[in-house]
């Protein structure tokens, strides 16, 4: 009823607004949100391998995000603002000002199994979140841990995240003031301009007892903002392979295992992200892993920058 009710409208807003309608009455399959092929993996990654599905948290997550897609006048005034504020300002900061676009990546059930925690009795001393964003994504994380920082390039999202009790460190300076029980780099990898460089700030900046979060979207598919445009990073991960499950085997072969971190754990989960007038949401698929520092190795822990490729995938 819906769509065909569209087809009739004379008014733009109100003919958008009836196909969401149309749309949000189509079953979506979440299942595919976290599937994975485990038997692709070595027996090495199989049994690391959690699978997900959609949680209380997340429904509660998309709900929010229709509710906010039905706010037409907002909506409307957000477009307008993004046009304009956007010749000058980057998009993250933008939405930052906006107080829009936020993002959901996991659930904290999903975030304490996927750190081998089967309670909320966890508890940490030092954490920080890197290019944290608005906050919203891991703020449910700091009643784990004594003291809680994050960094990140946009102002507006530094107020933010002070608004969510988090202290600020400079991009440049987080990795030498301290090191820390857990560092939560989500869907950065595939933003910075040198991702290699990072790999190996997270394995000096992380305690012998304490874990990595990193997520990352795949397939990999790398850009860099700088200001009001996108661009090509000025480095590269050695990811290859063609299907989500052979990246994830190069990711651990080419990234992870020479920068001397063991995979504890990872997921599948979907990357969730806040609508506009026309979507009332939008997903990418993101892999989370759990890492630990490899302990006893002489070695130096380092990526090399020209790091290849090197588990024979193409």
């Amino acid at each position: 009823m819906p769509t065909m009710m569209a087809q009739y409208s004379r008014s733009p807003i109100v003919k958008n607004y009836l196909y969401r309608l149309a749309e949000r009455q189509k079953p979506i399959d979440t299942d595919k949100w976290y599937y994975l092929n485990a038997n692709q993996f070595p027996d090495h990654l199989q049994n690391k391998f959690i699978q997900n599905s959609l949680d209380a948290e997340t429904e509660s997550f998309l709900e929010n995000c229709y509710e906010k897609s039905d706010w037409v006048f907002t909506q409307m005034f957000h477009n307008i603002f993004r046009v304009v504020l956007g010749w000058f300002m980057s998009m993250t900061t933008v939405n930052g000002l906006l107080k829009r676009g936020s993002m959901f990546v996991f659930s904290e059930n999903q975030f304490l199994e996927l750190i081998g925690e089967r309670s909320n009795t966890f508890r940490g001393d030092t954490y920080i979140d890197l290019g944290a964003g608005d906050g919203k994504t891991t703020e449910k994380l700091t009643k784990y841990f004594n003291e809680s920082f994050a960094t990140e390039q946009s102002p507006t999202m530094q107020w933010r995240l002070k608004e969510k009790g988090f202290q600020i460190q400079e991009l440049e300076e987080w990795q030498t003031n301290r090191k820390y029980s857990m560092i939560t780099a989500l869907n950065l990898l595939d933003r910075v301009d040198h991702p290699v460089k990072l790999v190996n700030e997270l394995r000096t900046s992380v305690r012998d007892d304490g874990l990595v979060v990193l997520a990352i979207v795949l397939p990999y598919n790398p850009c860099y903002e700088t200001g009001t445009t996108f661009r090509d990073p000025s480095q590269l991960l050695p990811i290859c392979g063609k299907t989500i499950e052979q990246q994830i085997v190069s990711l651990h072969d080419n990234v992870f295992k020479p920068a001397k971190f063991d995979v504890v754990s990872f997921t599948r989960l979907p990357y969730l992200c806040e609508g506009d007038l026309s979507t009332d949401f939008f997903v990418l698929n993101d892999i989370v892993f759990v890492l630990k520092p490899r302990l006893g190795d002489d070695e130096a822990s380092v990526l090399s920058p020209d790091a290849q490729c090197r588990s024979g995938l193409t």
